[in-house]
């Protein structure tokens, strides 16, 4: 099993095979848009018209499971990433990423990546252990803005906490792009 054996919802009610993205170094977020990290939109969208000629893909999956900080429409998401962040990655559909309803693609990378959240987040693992402490330990995705890094291969190479902004990321991916 790989990315490429999933189908995601698109912002307009479609569907999307993943499989259209194979050979390609594949970054899927899930996003909010009233969030204390929507900055990093900006950050994601620099990243991806920097490496898209490279082979990088960027995928956003928004999600309202956290703090109710994507509140929107599908329409509303699509239009407050264009306007206020000009992102021209793909936005999807909203979806769940944690517990029984969760998107079967975001059940696959939690389980291919666990993800490696202490102490060592900082604000973030202080906010997460007060207000979501179930979630320390688990696989699951613990803020807005997880990442999961997916190689040209559709197997899951890692995942990134959500402090770990698109800027520290793209030092990491010169191992993973031509």
């Amino acid at each position: 099993m790989s990315t490429y054996d999933f189908t995601a919802t698109t912002a307009d009610g479609g569907s999307q095979p993943l499989k259209d993205y194979e050979g390609q170094v594949t970054l899927i977020v899930n996003v909010a848009s009233k969030c204390g990290l929507t900055p990093q939109y900006e950050g994601l969208e620099a990243l991806y018209r920097a490496e898209k000629p490279r082979g990088l893909q960027i995928l956003g999956f928004p999600c309202n499971q956290f703090g109710g900080q994507e509140p929107g429409t599908a329409e509303e998401i699509a239009d407050f990433c264009a306007t206020t962040f000009d992102v021209s990655f793909p936005i999807f559909g909203k979806i769940d990423v944690n517990g029984e309803d969760a998107d079967p693609l975001f059940s696959y990378l939690r389980s291919e990546a666990p993800g490696d959240f202490g102490p060592d987040s900082g604000f973030l693992y202080e906010h997460i252990s007060k207000n979501r402490p179930e979630a320390i330990g688990t696989d699951e995705v613990k803020w807005n803005f997880t990442k999961f890094l997916v190689g040209r291969d559709g197997e899951v190479i890692k995942r990134y906490e959500p402090s770990v902004t698109p800027e520290e990321i793209q030092a990491d991916l010169g191992n993973y792009l031509s």
